[in-house]
């Protein structure tokens, strides 16, 4: 199930603002009644949805691409406050593909997008692992090597989360991968891996022992790097690419299955 506004925003050109407002103008319909509330719950099986007589259709098939997310650009497709977007340097083809999971505004590097909802999800809900690399103001203290080796809870993680988050206190699991490339009293340069990427959660990780993440960059996103692919630039992913995520939907249904 997924709600009206969503569906709207992911198989079409609109922002969610935008699918918002459309809905409730009764511009969309549900089996071919209006539907003016975003919040309407369908099934993206089975219900029919069509936008100003357009009947919009979830594709079988799926594109991802690699972006290079460059510093100072939001993961969305309209701020309210006219920042630039992804989708502002992003070629039109790609207005209606959807981020797998953020970087915050100041962060850059590796982005992953597609056209489908549903891969979407698997992949931002997935425990595939993240590496990237932190610029950190001062050095690297044992404290923070112990909590990156055995996870830490922290009951106040506001520190380094953006000012209008509502998220006070963060688990973090132990970090998968460490690698310190530079340890010095003025800053110190890692590159780490992690599983989830919650709200800002390197940022608010430093902060905790004190440090400001000066720069914060992804390199990779399970077997899928960044490599030499320019800032700004986008790139298709390769067979093997596309593989290697049939691969973790795969697992992530099967752990899903057992669960249940």
């Amino acid at each position: 199930m997924m709600r009206l506004n969503k569906y709207v925003a992911h198989y079409s050109t609109y922002s969610r603002r935008e699918a918002d407002k459309t809905i409730q103008l009764g511009f969309v319909k549900v089996n071919n009644e209006v539907q003016t509330n975003p919040a309407t719950q369908i099934d993206e099986e089975r219900d029919e949805v069509r936008l100003k007589g357009n009947l919009l259709t979830p594709k079988a098939m799926y594109t991802i691409i690699v972006y290079n997310k460059n510093k100072g650009e939001l993961v969305t497709k309209k701020d309210p406050r006219e920042r630039k977007t992804i989708y502002d340097t992003l070629d039109h083809k790609f207005r209606h593909f959807m981020p797998v999971g953020r970087l915050d505004y100041a962060s850059e590097g590796l982005l992953l997008l597609t056209d489908s909802s549903k891969v979407a999800t698997a992949l931002m809900t997935s425990d595939t692992e993240r590496i990237y690399k932190v610029k950190i103001k001062g050095p690297v203290t044992q404290a923070m090597q112990d909590a990156m080796k055995e996870g830490i809870h922290i009951d106040d993680a506001t520190a380094g989360g953006h000012k209008e988050s509502k998220i006070e206190s963060m688990t973090f699991a132990p970090f998968t991968y460490v690698k310190i490339q530079k340890d010095q009293h003025d800053y110190s340069i890692l590159k780490v891996g992690i599983h989830e990427g919650q709200n800002r959660e390197l940022r608010r990780f430093f902060a905790y022992f004190g440090s400001e993440v000066v720069d914060l960059k992804r390199l990779s996103f399970g077997s899928i790097e960044l490599n030499a692919l320019p800032n700004g630039k986008t790139r298709y992913l390769s067979r093997q690419e596309y593989s290697d995520i049939k691969g973790y939907i795969k697992e992530l249904n099967q752990k899903e299955k057992e669960r249940k």
